[in-house]
């Protein structure tokens, strides 16, 4: 048997020993769902040791003490071990987190100074084991810099990282990591002397990440190409147009276990793909506890999502205001920008019969509405991936969402959803009108539902590719 190609995988949070946000299930789910593809790979997941990590709740050991160099003197860095499911996990521990207090900080230079300690550290960690990785798969600007460091490692002749390749994963590129230009610096990354890179760029993670990265990942195809664009290059379209024969998407997954119509103990009655009629238990229980009429053949729609700009709730609050001619219902469910909850309760107050504004983070309450509501507002102004697209759909939600990123990679117009194009109240309104009047005619709405039901989500398809991609990697002469 061959040697299993080794990964070296990296993180800034990892379900379940921390989660913030929708990186925290890729770092939880992607490095085991590899390992289950039986195809000769060798995976070791790396992440901080956040002070949210509870050592109680897992059989964490102390590997390692070592130090890496910070402005010529010596910084201690702890490693420690768990096993999570077969995955070797490793969480770096060192002065920077024990200083901290949450797994992201609102100063930006604090945030860079713990997340250049951590990539020098994961990238030594590799070196005191002995495990020479094949490839350093980085995700985002939190250990985009363990990437420049590779490079810089390898232009020096450095024998242990000569010939390995680096991927990076973009999850969201417009989050840099701005204010990290000391830390590089202390930590032996200067700025890199390259026009290609704008002159904001050649001393700061993400660009540099990109810079370094063998290939680059995407989070959906769409978002590839969107990414080399003016809208949403963030400045690096220029950049990102020179390298784009090295620039794919792959679609993150769900993890299809426990979001599971059958078997979520969140629904008052579980339902599948074969069994529809089920769902109206909870769809009634949601009524009944926000005060709405109990009525199947009124739309129920909903929003589970982050208040603020980029996921477009103010879109979609104007969309609703455009609509009141016809019969719905709606459940808001979030939190986040002060004025964009202070416009959803204002609909309430406007529509109490037929709008609850719920401003507050429940994971029950999002099950619950994903398994009951008839449709899911997703009018986001970018979206690299979603995630809550592909709940809904395998919860029977219809998604009624904006054409953009991941979006439209998983939605199909009219057959296991709706997509509208522009970023305004008045042409979603004209998909909540068509989406609407699909609820009428219930053997259409139900042949979308099952669409939706029936897609494949699951992390075993991006693994997939993933895996395909490092065998392309490797096979490739440069």
């Amino acid at each position: 048997m061959t040697t299993p190609k080794k990964i070296l995988f990296l993180a800034s949070e990892a379900d379940p020993f921390v989660k913030v946000g929708g990186l925290g299930d890729v770092g939880g789910s992607l490095p085991n769902a590899l390992l289950d593809l039986n195809a000769n790979l060798d995976v070791r997941l790396v992440i901080p040791f956040h002070v949210a990590i509870r050592m109680d709740l897992f059989d964490i050991h102390r590997e390692l003490v070592f130090t890496i160099a910070r402005d010529g003197i010596e910084v201690p860095v702890q490693v420690f071990h768990v096993e999570l499911r077969g995955l070797p996990v490793y969480l770096i521990s060192g002065d920077p987190f024990s200083r901290a207090t949450k797994v992201y900080d609102t100063d930006a230079a604090v945030d860079g100074e713990k997340f250049v300690f951590f990539s020098m550290a994961a990238l030594e960690l590799a070196r005191k084991l002995d495990w020479r990785p094949d490839i350093v798969h980085a995700n985002d600007w939190h250990t985009a810099s363990a990437l420049y460091g590779v490079r810089m490692m390898q232009q020096a002749g450095d024998p242990f990282w000569l010939g390995v390749k680096t991927l990076m994963t973009v999850h969201n590129l417009c989050y840099m990591g701005a204010g990290s230009e000391a830390a590089l610096t202390a930590y032996g990354l200067p700025a890199v002397n390259d026009p290609a890179l704008p002159w904001w760029g050649q001393q700061t993670p993400m660009p540099l990440g990109l810079w370094a990265a063998d290939e680059i990942v995407a989070v959906s195809p769409s978002y590839a190409e969107e990414i080399q664009t003016p809208e949403y290059g963030c400045g690096l379209e220029t950049f990102l147009q020179s390298r784009h024969e090295r620039v794919i998407g792959i679609v993150n997954g769900i993890d299809t276990v426990s979001w599971d119509p059958e078997k979520d103990e969140a629904l008052a009655e579980p339902f599948s793909r074969d069994d529809l009629d089920a769902r109206a238990a909870t769809k009634k229980l949601l009524q009944t506890q926000f005060g709405l009429e109990i009525n199947d053949s009124l739309p129920l729609l909903a929003m589970v999502t982050r208040m603020d700009q980029q996921k477009g709730v103010d879109i979609a609050l104007g969309a609703l205001r455009l609509i009141t001619d016809l019969d719905w219902q709606a459940i808001l469910l979030g939190s986040g920008n002060p004025d964009i909850e202070a416009t959803a309760r204002r609909l309430e107050s406007d529509f109490p019969h037929r709008v609850s504004a719920v401003i507050r983070y429940d994971g029950k309450l999002s099950r619950q509405i994903y398994g009951g509501a008839d449709m899911l507002l997703m009018p986001s102004r970018y979206e690299p991936c979603g995630l809550a697209q592909m709940i809904a759909m395998r919860y029977g939600a219809v998604p009624v969402a904006r054409a953009t990123g991941g979006l439209r990679d998983t939605i199909a117009e009219g057959y296991s959803g709706f997509l509208f194009t522009d970023a305004s109240p008045g042409v979603m309104a004209g998909a909540l009108r068509r989406a609407i009047k699909t609820f009428k005619k219930p053997e259409n709405w139900q042949r979308i539902q099952r669409a939706g039901m029936g897609g494949d989500f699951s992390w075993q398809v991006s693994a997939q590719q993933y895996a395909e991609l490092y065998q392309s990697m490797l096979a490739r002469k440069e």
